[in-house]
C-alpha cells in the first residue's frame, strides 16, 4: 500500500512539474509572430476566395457548370490560392488567385456573360467591403471594450476592407487576363474579340513587368485610397446606429 501511495506522490509531483512547465511555455511564447501573420494572410485569403468564388457563381448562374464540376464553386480558400498572387497580396496589397475556370461557350451569350462573370469579381469584392465596414461600425464598441482580441477583430476588419477594395481597382485595370480587360473587349466586334482572345496569355508576362517596373501602383493606391475613403462611411453611419 505504501508503494502505492509513494507512487501516486510521485506522479502527481511529476505531473504538476510538467503542467507547470507547459503553462510557463505558454505564458512565455510570443504571439505577436502568429498574429502578426494571421493579420496579413487572412483578410488576403478572404478577399480572393470571395472573388473567384464570385465568377464561379455567376457563371453557374449564367449556364456554366466548370467552375462547379472542377470543384471550384466552393469558399474553401485552399481551392483558390496562387502562392505568389496571395504574396502579391500581404506585401503589395494587391494580387490575384488561381483562376476559376469559365468555358463561355455554354453561355446564352457568349460576350456578354463573359463580362457579366469578370465585372462579378471586382463588385462583388466592394460588397466585401462595405460588408466589413458595417460589421466594424456595428460591433466597434463591444470590440474595442474587448480588450487585445477586439483589436485585432477591428484590426482584421479594416485590413480586409482595404485589401478587397485594391483588389477591386487592380482587377478593373483592362490588362488580360484581368477583369477590367474581359468587361472592355466585350465591346469589341465579334471577329476582334476572338482574335485578340487569342494573345490573352502573353497579357500576363505584360502585366508583371509593368508591375516590377512600378508603373501602376501610383494609381491603384490612390484609386484604392478613394475607394476605401468612400466606403468608410459605412462603418460611420452603422456606428451610430448603435449610439
Amino acid at each position: 500500500m505504501n508503494g502505492i501511495i509513494k507512487q501516486v506522490c510521485i506522479d502527481h509531483i511529476y505531473g504538476g512539474i510538467v503542467i507547470g512547465t507547459l503553462k510557463a511555455f505558454w505564458a512565455g511564447l510570443d504571439w505577436s509572430v502568429p498574429i502578426n501573420i494571421l493579420i496579413s494572410v487572412l483578410p488576403a485569403l478572404i478577399c480572393i476566395t470571395f472573388h473567384e468564388f464570385s465568377h464561379g457563381f455567376v457563371a453557374y448562374k449564367l449556364g456554366d457548370t466548370t467552375a462547379k464540376d472542377s470543384g471550384r464553386l466552393t469558399l474553401n480558400p485552399i481551392k483558390h490560392i496562387d502562392v505568389m498572387g496571395l504574396a502579391m497580396m500581404v506585401i503589395f496589397k494587391f494580387g490575384w488567385a488561381k483562376p476559376v475556370p469559365i468555358d463561355m461557350r455554354n453561355f446564352k451569350n457568349p460576350k456578354s456573360g463573359m463580362a457579366v462573370t469578370a465585372l462579378a469579381g471586382p463588385l462583388s469584392n466592394i460588397i466585401l467591403a462595405a460588408f466589413a465596414f458595417l460589421i466594424f461600425g456595428l460591433f466597434y464598441t463591444p470590440l474595442i471594450n474587448a480588450g487585445e482580441a477586439g483589436h485585432i477583430v477591428l484590426i482584421l476588419l479594416q485590413i480586409t476592407a482595404k485589401l478587397s477594395c485594391a483588389l477591386a481597382v487592380f482587377n478593373v485595370i483592362p490588362i488580360p487576363p484581368l477583369d477590367g480587360a474581359k468587361v472592355l473587349f466585350s465591346l469589341l466586334p465579334e471577329k476582334q474579340y476572338y482574335s485578340i482572345l487569342k494573345y490573352e496569355r502573353y497579357g500576363f508576362i505584360v502585366l508583371l513587368v509593368i508591375v516590377s517596373l512600378d508603373l501602376i501602383t501610383p494609381f491603384i493606391s490612390t484609386a484604392t485610397e478613394s475607394l476605401f475613403n468612400a466606403l468608410s462611411g459605412i462603418a460611420q453611419w452603422a456606428y451610430t446606429l448603435t449610439t
